[in-house]
């Protein structure tokens, strides 16, 4: 059974850095990817940043890069969302999710975390 547990969120001032994680279990697959996404208030959820796991490729959307990065551990079986110069607008909660095999769409993902809430205060 695949579980996704996010954590790292909290109440950070802008201008600051944050790093959420995402630890994994139960992965079997040899071809997955590993998302991270956001739902800010009353919009939908969106793609921000996503990782191979096989050679760690990454993919952002054109709204996060230079800011967000993206990584994994594989030893801890984890992957990471760094976050500098934090905005008011980077609130949301941070969802990360897996794709069995990568499909270049990012939806649907296959399995879900239950997300960790980050709260940027100006």
């Amino acid at each position: 059974q695949v579980q996704l547990v996010e954590s790292g969120g909290g109440l950070v001032q802008a201008g600051g850095s944050l790093r959420l994680s995402c630890a994994a279990s139960g992965l079997i697959f040899n071809s997955y990817v590993m998302g991270w996404f956001r739902q800010l208030p009353e919009k939908e959820r969106e793609f921000v940043a996503g990782i191979r796991w096989s050679d760690a490729g990454t993919y952002y959307a054109d709204s996060v890069k230079g800011r967000f990065t993206i990584s994994r551990d594989n030893t801890k079986s984890t992957v990471y969302l760094q976050i500098n110069s934090l905005k008011p607008e980077d609130t949301a909660v941070y969802y990360c999710a897996v794709e069995r095999t990568y499909s270049g769409n990012w939806n649907p993902m296959d399995y879900w975390g239950k997300g960790t809430l980050l709260t940027v205060s100006s």
